[in-house]
């Protein structure tokens, strides 16, 4: 039942508990007894709302880092990640495979905030050898779901 709740919920967390219950053949306690036991058992990390900050005011730059490091002897690279999503700036962390070793998402006001991030903390970091910086210019799917869908369907049909 477990990864039937955490299926649905990771779509849809505002989802009424009963009405989860019923799509699962449960009751609304048991329900939210395993939502409480996923919590305290660090299943479920946390919760967010997906904003689409293209249509609000605010200025954000996202941007995406790549970091190659030397990892250390007897911690490989988990020190100096978590050295790096210890910044407020930095909204994800990820061990990857390819020519790089991090993946490190982060947001600024500005580009030049950003590129300051990079060149003056993150590049000067101990065992950092290098990086490189994609911004993210436009957002199309994010955590599942789609933004700015457009309704039409420019497809080609093909048939056999």
């Amino acid at each position: 039942m477990r990864e039937r709740i955490l299926n649905y919920i990771e779509k849809n967390s505002r989802v009424d508990l009963k009405e989860l219950a019923v799509l699962l053949g449960t009751t609304e306690a048991e329900i939210t007894q395993e939502l409480s036991d996923m919590e305290s058992e660090g299943i479920i990390c946390g919760y967010h709302t997906l904003i689409d900050w293209d249509k609000v005011t605010t200025d954000r730059v996202n941007a995406l880092i790549e970091v190659r490091v030397t990892p250390q002897r007897g911690h490989g690279f988990d020190d100096i990640a978590q050295r790096i999503y210890k910044y407020p700036e930095v909204n994800a962390t990820y061990l990857i495979s390819g020519g790089y070793d991090l993946l490190v998402s982060l947001e600024g006001k500005t580009l030049k905030e950003v590129s300051s991030f990079v060149s003056q903390k993150l590049s000067t970091l101990e065992n950092v050898i290098s990086t490189t910086t994609h911004f993210v210019l436009k957002k199309y799917k994010d955590h599942g779901t789609i933004l700015n869908a457009d309704t039409t369907d420019e497809r080609m049909i093909m048939t056999p």
